[in-house]
Parts: C-alpha cells; sequence; structure tokens
C-alpha cells in the first residue's frame, strides 16, 4: 500500500514549480500503478497553451474559476468547482485562469517526477528509475 500527504509533497522532490503553476505530485511512475496523480495550483491571471503528444490526462477542477479552449476548434469550456475534462485526443488547448484554480490529474502514462511543458506544450517521456521516490 502507498500511502502519502500533500503536506509530504510540498517542497521536496514531487514538488514542481513554474511561473504559471505548481504541482504536487503523489503517485508517479516508480510506484508502479501505471499512472501518476498530482495536485497543481494554477496561478490566477494565467493563461498556458498545452497539448499533451505523450500523454492522456483527466482534469478534476476542485476550487476557483477559468475555462479551455480546443485550439482546433475554438471550442471554449467554462470550468468551476466541480468540473472534470478529459484530454483523450492529445488535444491542443489553451488553460485560463480566472481565479486560482486546484486541479486534481490524473496522467497515462505515468509522470516521473520533475517533468515540465516543452516547447510544443508537452511533457517529455523521462526514463523511470523506479526507484518510487
Amino acid at each position: 500500500m502507498i500511502v502519502r500527504t500533500l503536506d509530504e509533497a510540498k517542497g521536496g522532490e514531487r514538488e514542481v514549480s513554474t511561473e504559471t503553476w505548481i504541482s504536487r505530485r503523489l503517485p508517479l511512475a516508480g510506484d508502479g500503478m501505471g499512472f501518476s496523480l498530482h495536485d497543481t495550483t494554477i496561478r490566477a491571471g494565467s493563461e498556458i497553451p498545452m497539448c499533451y503528444r505523450n500523454h492522456l490526462e483527466a482534469v478534476y477542477c476542485v476550487a476557483g474559476r477559468g475555462s479551455i479552449e480546443v485550439k482546433e476548434s475554438g471550442q471554449r469550456f467554462d470550468i468551476e468547482d466541480g468540473t472534470v475534462y478529459a484530454l483523450d485526443q492529445h488535444d491542443e488547448h489553451i488553460l485560463r485562469a480566472e481565479t486560482e484554480m486546484r486541479m486534481v490529474c490524473v496522467f497515462n502514462p505515468a509522470l516521473v517526477g520533475p517533468e515540465v511543458h516543452d516547447g510544443t506544450g508537452a511533457y517529455p517521456l523521462l526514463a523511470d528509475s523506479g526507484d518510487g521516490a
């Protein structure tokens, strides 16, 4: 059984921060679950273009307000507490945060831990050391 707390992830190697978001990563690839689970805060006023070419992602908003826009179609969806969206087609999208947003994110395949978006808005596929760190 794997048991972790958000407080344990804060400030350690399971916390990754950028100008627009901070992600606390709980189960990761080294834990052997086949997915990773992240508690992510999107900073208010952020506009983040992304396209997860290497991963599928499901996101559940637990606090805050914003929107997601599918770049290809221009379709836009409001996001607020209780909204879930799943990027099942490697959709190129823009996430906009009107207020600070807290999101619970699941990635498949699992992230190793230190990933940040590359120039295309994707996370790279990293090799897992298998240590469960």
